[in-house]
């Protein structure tokens, strides 16, 4: 039987930490403090020390954090905001949900982040925000962004949901522009047992008002100065992420070390032209939250993966402004080209820290077999690193 390959593998994260993480449940269990209190503080401040940012938010999900810094910025209906074509849904449904318009910026090819030279044109009376996205763990390439930002007089929201221990020309992703937002759903780098965010700034007044958005509005008890929300971090998620936060490098660079494995083993197997793999800019820290691949024949490599056991995803299937949801505003199939071929060419494969050695030559072997046996003639495009990128 053929050695059989996941996505992802929370299980051979958790197995050492397991005592460690039920002490620290058990810890909140006998306070009876699951909500706010000192699990909550301490996470923030840990978390704001590791990441090198003045100030950080605990929050209920990634998707809150978006949402709330927006709310913290005051974006609001008639206002737009420019965002990137080729995200998670969450990052365009934030902007709606605030009640503004998003406006939608197409993709580098190379790096599946927005198009930095592509904004300035987007930008009109009405925009209040960009919210450039660092996918898959690549930090967007931010110093145009925020100089079009500054000249245009609007806030930058980083979406690093993907992004933690992610840098940019030595600097923090979620610490470059005004606010920065982290998700800590299980499967991220930093993942909690359920969901849970961060809103990170290094504004104290951008920071204090999103305290008081988070907890409808309240300061003191009972007392409600704006209408906020219920965006609180749950104590038992606060005390799972502090026994985790400190192992984040050590994964990272784990996940860094997989990924040139692979680069290597691909180039051994004679995958050049057939395949493009993730770009990573001298300039940049790429935490591989995912490691995705590009080919002409995805959907046909998918189900040969699917049939070997072998686990992959695709990141996205379907472009932001052509979601359904979305088609009142008008956009239509050639609108965002690099996208929309994003859409249809691109594969994530395993790259959790725990994998092994052994376990990446199954998948490598797996996708050279097929790619060799299609006989694919549509050889993808060279990038930044070279031999498929």
């Amino acid at each position: 039987m053929s050695l059989k390959v996941p996505l992802i593998d929370l299980q051979a994260q958790y197995r050492p930490l397991r005592d460690e993480i039920l002490s620290a449940m058990t810890r909140v269990c006998d306070s009876q403090r699951f909500i706010m209190g000192p699990e909550i503080a301490a996470l923030e401040d840990e978390l704001a020390r590791m990441l090198g940012i003045d100030h950080a938010v605990a929050v209920s999900s990634g998707t809150d954090a978006l949402l709330l810094a927006l709310m913290t910025l005051g974006i609001a209906p008639g206002d737009e905001v420019i965002t990137s074509a080729h995200s998670f849904f969450a990052t365009a449904g934030a902007i709606v949900r605030v009640g503004a318009r998003p406006i939608f910026v197409d993709i580098d090819p190379e790096t599946f982040n927005i198009d930095a030279a592509g904004i300035a044109a987007a930008v009109t009376p009405r925009t209040r925000a960009i919210l450039p996205v660092h996918l898959f763990g690549l930090s967007a390439d931010l110093d145009p962004i925020i100089a079009t930002a500054s000249q245009a007089g609007v806030a930058v929201v980083e979406d690093a949901a993907q992004a933690i221990g992610a840098t940019y020309r030595s600097r923090p992703a979620g610490g470059i522009g005004t606010i920065g937002c982290f998700s800590f759903y299980p499967s991220k780098n930093l993942g909690a047992f359920g969901d849970a965010g961060l809103l990170t700034t290094n504004d104290a007044g951008i920071a204090g008002r999103a305290r008081l958005l988070r907890t409808h509005g309240m300061e003191p008890r009972y007392y409600h100065h704006v209408v906020g929300a219920n965006f609180r971090m749950d104590a038992l998620q606060a005390a799972v992420l502090r026994v985790k936060a400190p192992r984040l490098d050590g994964w990272t660079e784990a996940r860094r070390t997989n990924a040139a494995r692979y680069r290597r083993m691909f180039r051994d197997a004679g995958c050049e032209g057939l395949l493009k793999l993730p770009a990573e800019p001298p300039d940049r820290r790429h935490i591989f939250n995912q490691f995705v691949i590009r080919t002409p024949g995805r959907d046909a490599l998918k189900r040969h993966l699917d049939e070997a056991g072998i686990g992959n995803e695709i990141y996205y299937p379907v472009p932001l402004p052509l979601q359904p949801c979305f088609t009142h505003l008008g956009h239509r199939g050639g609108d965002f080209p690099h996208a929309e071929r994003a859409a249809t060419e691109s594969l994530a494969i395993p790259i959790f820290a725990e994998l092994t050695g052994a376990e990446q030559q199954v998948v490598v072997d797996a996708v050279a077999g097929f790619l060799h046996k299609s006989g694919s003639s549509r050889a993808v495009g060279q990038g930044v690193n070279g031999i498929a990128p």
